[in-house]
């Protein structure tokens, strides 16, 4: 099969290409990335000169581009994870989102759909969303495959149209597709945006950990390895047409993490307990914040076999280890344009 990963120097993307490029030898896998500040090459240096891979440059929303790729490698098979996907940003610019989280979505379905035109055989549309398409929960409940759609922030309403877009044309034109909708994720490689490296390179350079509102949102988390491990098995063994959740059945509120993610920094850094700790600094509530969210994961379980491979603890442990290993690539990723937006976005 040639089978075409978009954002796949992205954080997610890299696991999932590493693990097809390095378990399926005879899969051509084709990476797409516009490598935009989230997306990065060195992430996948161990794997750039296998003779199964391939790296094409370029961006999702560039329609004669995709239409000429599509022509070119004719990808059997699409692995769709490139979006725009921090919530914050979104806030600040929602027209980016649509661009290329709907628009860009489009023109991938239609670059797919043009190619194989009604032989769909052996065919498939993979399509990577999210669990905040649904909303927000109480302090009760759980996120499922039939929960209603009820996005609140520009970006999970742009994550909420393509996916609604995927299953159109399903229904439409008899696309193979399936979707995916899967929890908060961490792990090795992720960009410092997000809650977990933020504070670990913050830790590290003794700078505040601003911590929204009173820190109890929600949230569940999943190990990045563990989530390309679902995208393998529901690529290969997952119904046509369906639906599946990944979660990491592991519900944190965020202070909590925090608190923990602090611990464990002070131990592996060789500081008094309680140092990090004081780096804590609660900060003004972001637009919409969803209070929680947390997804049933029983479906995948029972159809497919697939659970997580270890506990919040334990990935959390993973990760500090890798950012502690790799403090290169952490100051790489976070000079220049990152301290500008670091700046802005949390002052």
């Amino acid at each position: 099969m040639n089978i075409l990963v978009t954002g796949g120097a992205g954080f997610i993307g890299s696991h999932v290409v590493r693990l097809f490029v390095e378990k399926y030898p005879n899969y051509l896998i084709f990476n797409l990335d516009a490598l935009t500040y989230a997306g990065n090459l060195e992430n996948l240096k161990d794997i750039e000169d296998k003779s199964n891979y391939t790296f094409l440059k370029g961006d999702i929303t560039d329609e004669v581009f995709i239409s000429s790729i599509f022509e070119a490698y004719k990808f059997d098979r699409v692995i769709h994870l490139a979006a725009e996907s921090h919530v914050d940003r979104s806030i600040k610019d929602p027209l980016a989102f649509v661009k290329t989280n709907v628009i860009g979505s489009m023109i991938l379905l239609n670059a797919f759909k043009n190619t194989w035109k009604d032989d769909f055989n052996n065919k498939l549309f993979y399509h990577i969303s999210t669990d905040e398409v649904y909303g927000t929960l109480g302090e009760a409940g759980l996120f499922t495959e039939k929960t209603s759609y009820n996005p609140n922030s520009p970006y999970s309403a742009s994550k909420a149209s393509s996916d609604h877009f995927v299953r159109a044309y399903g229904e439409t034109y008899n696309l193979p597709y399936l979707i995916t909708n899967c929890s908060n994720n961490y792990g090795q490689n992720q960009f410092p945006e997000k809650l977990i490296p933020l504070f670990i390179n913050n830790i590290i350079n003794n700078k505040s950990l601003p911590v929204y509102g009173d820190g109890n949102y929600t949230r569940d988390w999943l190990y990045v390895i563990d989530h390309a491990r679902a995208i393998d098995l529901i690529f290969h063994k997952g119904t046509i047409g369906e639906t599946y959740n990944i979660g990491g059945f592991n519900e944190w509120k965020n202070i909590d993490l925090v608190k923990l993610l602090c611990k464990q920094m002070d131990y592996k850094l060789n500081r008094p307990e309680g140092t990090s700790q004081k780096l804590i600094a609660y900060v003004k509530d972001r637009p919409g914040h969803d209070l929680r969210y947390a997804i049933d994961a029983s479906k995948i379980n029972k159809e497919l076999g697939w659970k997580p491979s270890v506990t919040f603890e334990e990935g959390l442990s993973l990760t500090i280890d890798w950012y502690l290993n790799n403090e290169d690539w952490l100051k790489n990723v976070t000079s220049g344009e990152y301290q500008k937006y670091y700046q802005k976005q949390y002052n």
